[in-house]
């Protein structure tokens, strides 16, 4: 079996969709979608934003399965001006040698780049903090479960591929400020603050707009590079 992460099920869903033979389970906290892709089980968790929610859920999840990889999938903001919305990253700092290997092979054709991405304790937004980021950790992109996910691996001898869409870059960033765009506390979008931060910035509709056509471009790429991937592990 081939285990997949996700942060939240908007990342996962175009994925979940095409699945056969799907069951859904819990466990530690976590929900877990099984099913087939092609001849091939796996078995998707999603493991919420950030350390708090991730590890826990990550640790029970590698306590009750035993995949012969993982991979740590998802979205991911580019720091660096040379990424656009919908570009595909494979993690050469965080992956491991033979399955990062088979992806550039696997997805040769894809279009998918091999880069460096950094784990953050917080959302990562505003032009100074991709900066500062690419500047200190030559990192090109950034999420906030793959270090957390690959550590868990390694303590396990789980080989894990890291394989990342960018949904946001310098030049197309977040809507709206992140603390209004996800509350990590809950691990949901707060409707109520994210409605009256657009009540009081209106011009700012356009860009939720914007910003939910760029996940989905994410979403269609990232689906596609794991359907072909996964195929063929």
């Amino acid at each position: 079996m081939i285990a997949i992460t996700f942060a939240l099920p908007a990342e996962s869903s175009g994925l979940v969709g095409l699945l056969r033979e799907k069951k859904r389970a819990s466990s530690g906290g976590g929900k877990i979608i099984y099913g087939k892709i092609d001849n091939q089980s796996v078995a998707i968790l999603h493991t919420g934003v950030g350390r708090k929610s991730c590890e826990p859920k990550i640790d029970n999840f590698l306590r009750a399965e035993q995949p012969r990889c993982l991979v740590s999938s998802g979205f991911a903001g580019a720091v660096r001006e040379d990424f656009q919305v919908g570009d595909l990253m494979v993690a050469e700092n965080l992956s491991d040698r033979e399955l990062l290997s088979a992806a550039q092979r696997i997805l040769a054709d894809g279009n998918v780049r091999t880069a460096k991405l950094f784990t953050s304790t917080t959302i990562v937004d505003a032009i100074d903090a991709r900066n500062e980021i690419a500047r200190t950790n030559g990192a090109d992109a950034v999420d906030m479960e793959t270090e957390i996910i690959a550590q868990a691996c390694s303590v396990r001898g789980i080989p894990m591929l890291s394989l990342r869409a960018i949904s946001d870059t310098p030049a197309k960033p977040l809507p709206a400020p992140p603390s209004v765009l996800f509350d990590i506390e809950q691990q949901r979008t707060n409707i109520a603050k994210l409605s009256f931060y657009l009540l009081k910035h209106p011009m700012h509709v356009g860009r939720l707009i914007r910003f939910a056509s760029q996940i989905a471009q994410a979403r269609r790429a990232l689906t596609g590079a794991i359907i072909t991937l996964v195929s063929q592990l």
